[in-house]
């Protein structure tokens, strides 16, 4: 295993923490872009997902399992583009017609 060293010299406590800030924030900002997600699309949570819906999270979890949703994900926290949810709903309700 290779270790490295590194030192830091002239640099503040604030200005370090903004650094870092700015490189995890063009970290974020690029995996979104790769993601297919835009600053203006909406990401909603499961638990507001099955709030719009008006189901429960074990249903989300099975539509999720059975392909109906796809989740995006960012370590262990899984969230829905509000769009997907809309076109979903727009093509169901087409279907019913």
């Amino acid at each position: 295993m290779i270790t490295k060293t590194i030192q830091i010299q002239e640099v503040t406590i604030d200005e370090l923490a903004e650094k870092v800030a700015d490189k995890l924030l063009l970290k974020i900002e690029n995996y979104l872009l790769k993601i297919g997600a835009t600053k203006n699309e909406v990401l909603l949570t499961r638990q507001e997902t099955a709030d719009y819906f008006k189901v429960s999270l074990v249903t989300i979890h099975q539509w999720v399992k059975y392909g109906i949703l796809t989740p995006v994900r960012f370590g262990n926290r899984v969230y829905f583009k509000k769009q997907v949810i809309l076109d979903l709903i727009d093509k169901q309700t087409t279907r019913i017609k």
